[in-house]
């Protein structure tokens, strides 16, 4: 009881078990158990509360940073010409995570429609609002995790979401059968990565069945919407902008979204 009085709903955390390496914030507690969530990185997790450490210093987003870097590794000439990056829709199974990544978005001056939905209910909904918003690019994503316990990595069963993420592509897939004119970023943290290429993603996670950044469905996205319609993507570069590289992403080589107009 003493442990838990130190504790309170909303509080940054870290796990002594894990070398204190993820923050989370505590968004339940029941007795002994605090159940987390990620800040920068999509997992969800419970740890007994003397497992904890709090974070008093609560500055640890790193979505500024993030946004930098996309922006220096576009340098356009708004002088002459202007232009005109390709429209999201990132569908989302966590609000939190989707509303930083609409913010990102909005950084970056890119048109995007931000989603919440259930992972379990994107496939039944996403076709309505491709046909609405007709988007150059949707992301798919949310939670999932691996159940190593379960069995082979290759079974679509032993993942939390990996399932309704599939089904999800298949239907945007069924939608836009061409991948450069419709760009399918998918998965979540540890999904499984070859099953969604398969379904028809252009991007997906997790090649090494690993955690990935919050942000990086939307650095995959912002990246492809930026680069130039006439031009194959460089997909090593894009890959690396990401938190853990290829590790965390991997996708097919295609066309940028955006259009360059003349003149200004």
């Amino acid at each position: 009881m003493v442990i838990h009085m130190l504790f309170n709903l909303g509080d940054i955390v870290t796990r002594k078990s894990y070398n204190n390496d993820t923050f989370f914030e505590i968004v339940g507690i029941n007795d002994d158990i605090a159940y987390l969530k990620g800040i920068n990185i999509r997992l969800e997790a419970d740890s007994n509360l003397d497992d904890l450490n709090k974070i008093e210093n609560d500055n640890v987003i790193d979505d500024d940073n993030i946004t930098t870097n996309v922006t220096k590794s576009f340098n356009l000439d708004r002088n002459e010409f202007f232009y005109l990056p390709g429209k999201i829709l990132h569908i989302d199974g966590d609000e939190g995570y989707l509303n930083r990544c609409m913010n990102f978005y909005k950084k970056l001056n890119i048109m995007s429609y931000g989603l919440c939905l259930k992972e379990n209910d994107i496939s039944r909904e996403i076709k309505k609002y491709l046909e609405k918003l007709n988007p150059d690019i949707v992301v798919i994503t949310g939670h999932d995790a691996y159940y190593r316990k379960k069995g082979k990595m290759a079974d679509v069963d032993n993942y939390k979401n990996t399932k309704n993420f599939i089904d999800a592509v298949r239907e945007a897939r069924s939608y836009e059968k061409n991948q450069d004119k419709l760009i399918i970023i998918a998965g979540a943290c540890q999904s499984n990565y070859e099953e969604l290429i398969k379904a028809g993603a252009t991007f997906a996670s997790s090649p090494k069945r690993i955690n990935i950044h919050a942000l990086d469905p939307a650095i995959i996205a912002s990246y492809v919407a930026l680069y130039d319609r006439n031009k194959v993507i460089d997909i090593i570069d894009i890959l690396s902008k990401t938190k853990f590289g290829s590790d965390g992403i991997g996708g097919v080589a295609v066309s940028g979204c955006m259009f360059v107009g003349y003149p200004r």
